[in-house]
């Protein structure tokens, strides 16, 4: 199991997600110990293709603190790093409409940073409120077994 750095759980919620991709991240100096330091935060970030590249957008990257005047910008964007024929089949996906490309995890694997990507479809209101309730009825069945087992 890949130990993630960040998460992104409001994806999950807001978004019902298919495909997933890995994907490497170009990072400039110190963004790497800033994001060992677990100084990400993905939750309001996303994807876009532009000229057959990825790129991610508005993922925030605090400064390393000895990194000193020479910090690059904390919400920069940055390219990923994917294969060229994950590239053509994330572009397919997301030709329909309503599909869009989330992050949904930031971790390391062999000493690189990788950010895990999933196509994804906006849920609607009433979807979310429907999970909700699910989730609500779940949990009183587990209450009501709790204490009718003592």
């Amino acid at each position: 199991m890949k130990n993630p750095i960040a998460t992104n759980r409001k994806a999950s919620y807001d978004y019902v997600l298919f495909d997933r991709f890995e994907a490497g991240i170009g990072l400039k100096g110190a963004e790497v110990k800033s994001i060992r330091d677990r100084k990400i935060n993905i939750n309001d970030s996303f994807v876009r293709i532009n000229n057959e590249e990825p790129f991610l957008y508005a993922a925030h990257i605090s400064p390393y603190k000895q990194s000193g005047p020479f910090a690059p910008d904390s919400t920069r964007i940055r390219k990923l790093l994917l294969h060229k024929t994950q590239i053509h089949k994330l572009i397919g996906l997301t030709s329909q409409k309503g599909y869009t490309i989330v992050p949904t995890k930031v971790y390391f694997k062999k000493g690189k940073v990788k950010l895990e990507i999933a196509v994804a479809k906006g849920k609607k209101f009433f979807d979310k409120r429907e999970k909700i309730r699910k989730r609500q009825v779940e949990r009183e069945i587990r209450r009501s077994l709790k204490t009718r087992g003592r």
